[in-house]
């Protein structure tokens, strides 16, 4: 079995295993899941929605947070840790969608990478889940799968990652499988646990590299 056809195979499993996954972070506007994936680095999903509450309420447009000073920001998303550097580049992204692009978020990969805070994995969400756009995210729970599947051999690196799976995976499934990997990584798939491989619908095709 060739790289491609596995990719193709996890592809149709995933969706019948997960059918309805989807963005495991909240948000009604493109730019309320800017804000949130930069506080999701290293902080689960669950705490971030619920932080993001108390933002919102406080600070409900663009704008309104593009005029919070970065310690007003630090006091609410605290709990997400690294809360510092979070609401710094928070109040600076903000403040370039207020000034530069009157409150939206662009559409454009390489824009969306000059925005501070935002780096490929931000960017590649956001073309997805907002623009309906070809994406991949490569989270720590797709780089791992990726990995132990045998869709890319021992790479670690983010980027890496990303563009040997740009070469075996089809544009349109991309960003919907990269949301069933975090499904299955955290139901099956696990981390700081031995991989539930007994009901793993995966696990005759896949070479368990990487573990």
């Amino acid at each position: 079995m060739t790289k491609k056809q596995r990719a193709l195979e996890v592809i149709e499993r995933l969706k019948k295993r997960y059918p309805d996954a989807d963005c495991t972070l909240d948000y009604d506007q493109a730019w309320k899941l800017l804000v949130s994936v930069r506080l999701a680095a290293q902080c689960t999903d669950a705490r971030v929605n619920i932080v993001v509450e108390t933002l919102y309420d406080k600070y409900p447009t663009v704008k309104a947070l593009a005029q919070a000073s970065p310690e007003e920001i630090e006091e609410i998303v605290r709990p997400c840790g690294l809360g510092k550097s979070k609401a710094r580049d928070i109040s600076a992204c903000m403040k370039i969608l207020d000034e530069q692009y009157d409150g939206n978020v662009p559409d454009d990969f390489q824009a969306l990478l000059k925005l501070p805070g935002v780096g490929r994995k931000s960017a590649n969400l956001i073309m997805g889940d907002v623009f309906g756009k070809p994406a991949i995210v490569t989270d720590t729970h797709c780089i791992r799968l990726s990995n132990r599947i045998g869709l890319v051999d021992g790479i670690k690196d983010p980027k890496k990652v990303e563009m040997e799976l740009w070469k075996i995976i089809p544009p349109e499934e991309g960003s919907e499988l990269c949301h069933r990997l975090v499904y299955h990584g955290r139901e099956v798939c696990t981390a700081r646990t031995t991989p539930h491989c007994d009901r793993c619908c995966l696990a005759d095709i896949c070479k368990k590299v990487g573990v």
